[in-house]
């Protein structure tokens, strides 16, 4: 079975080509910014984007008809449990409306569905970052109408931790995992039994990461906020122009990692407290679930650091078994969801 994979993102549109497990095409569509400033609203590079798209697919040899499904990156969609779904019109009326706020990734759905209509088969989406699968006791804060929300690395997550599941010889849906992200944003999640019931929102809570400032004192939080400042202003700061780059001004690990250890005193220190903070989380999702871990999955981008991850399991290497898995795998991980289907799984309804 051969599907297509289309995951949009800020700069660039990848596309993949499986058949079945195995990625026998694959191409990155560079964007300059120059060619988006046109557009007011990311709905709007649609049409734009799908021209790329069909470009690049003639040009390797392919055309609609030689896939038998189409998968696309999910985007802020409404909370939903974890699971491959079918594109249908109440996806279709969230992307051109969209809840939590525009987004590239919004687009996958759509060019997935464009591209499915064209070959006469199903478009799936799986995973999106707004996979919500909390207990209701962990949406709480402190003040009543205020709720946590289930924002984060859910794509990468959920496949790591299958990863996890295999190495360790069982079934995900049998272990107590708690998953580490760590890239251009940071989550750390517990996964009870198949489920993740517990997750530090990559948007506004939890370590702070390379752009992004995470947890923040709410007194000092709320001074920032009548200073002066536009709310456009304060989320554009706080969403990624924070954390690591606040302090010295980079978003690029390796550059952090490198001054730490080359004896800039002020980058090793940022360097200990991503740690510290990332260890914390971890000990609190450790409590969630009840210290009964089967193991921590650190991964992302930044898990390629021998010495991030040493650092990490200095901290917490006595809860449970370590399990290292840099990178991402978004592209094998769509495709992986509709497979599924594909063999007889039921997909869910948006």
């Amino acid at each position: 079975m051969h599907i297509l994979v289309i995951n949009p993102g800020a700069t660039s549109t990848k596309i993949s080509i499986f058949q079945d497990e195995q990625e026998i095409y694959k191409k990155n569509i560079e964007h300059a910014a120059s060619d988006l400033i046109p557009f007011e609203h990311v709905i709007d590079q649609y049409e734009y984007r799908k021209e790329l798209i069909m470009e690049t697919l003639r040009t390797a040899g392919y055309k609609p008809s030689d896939f038998d499904a189409v998968c696309g990156r999910g985007g802020l969609l409404r909370h939903i449990p974890s699971g491959t779904y079918e594109v249908n019109d109440k996806v279709l009326h969230d992307i051109y409306n969209p809840p939590y706020g525009e987004h590239a990734s919004n687009l996958g759905t759509i060019l997935a569905k464009a591209f499915a209509d064209e070959a006469n088969v199903k478009a799936y989406f799986v995973d999106p970052v707004s996979v919500d699968e909390m207990t209701e006791v962990a949406h709480f804060t402190g003040f009543a109408g205020m709720e946590r929300e289930s924002f984060f690395h859910a794509l990468n997550q959920k496949s790591m931790a299958r990863r996890a599941s295999n190495e360790l010889g069982k079934n995900y849906e049998d272990l107590n995992l708690i998953v580490v992200h760590m890239g251009g944003g940071v989550s750390v999640a517990a996964h009870e039994k198949g489920r993740v019931v517990d997750v530090y929102n990559v948007k506004d809570e939890g370590s702070f990461s390379m752009d992004r400032a995470g947890s923040l004192p709410v007194n000092s939080l709320i001074n920032f906020c009548f200073s002066g400042k536009t709310k456009a202003e304060v989320k554009k700061t706080l969403g990624n122009q924070a954390g690591v780059f606040s302090y010295l001004g980079t978003r690029d690990f390796r550059e952090v990692e490198n001054k730490a250890f080359s004896g800039d005193k002020e980058a090793k220190l940022v360097f200990d407290a991503l740690v510290y903070q990332h260890c914390k989380d971890i000990g609190a999702m450790a409590a969630v679930l009840k210290f009964n871990i089967d193991a921590i999955v650190l991964t992302g981008g930044m898990a390629n650091s021998k010495r991030l991850c040493a650092a990490i399991s200095d901290y917490v290497g006595k809860l449970a078994p370590i399990i290292i898995l840099p990178g991402e795998e978004e592209m094998g991980s769509l495709a992986e969801g509709a497979l599924r289907v594909l063999r007889g799984e039921a997909a869910k309804v948006y």
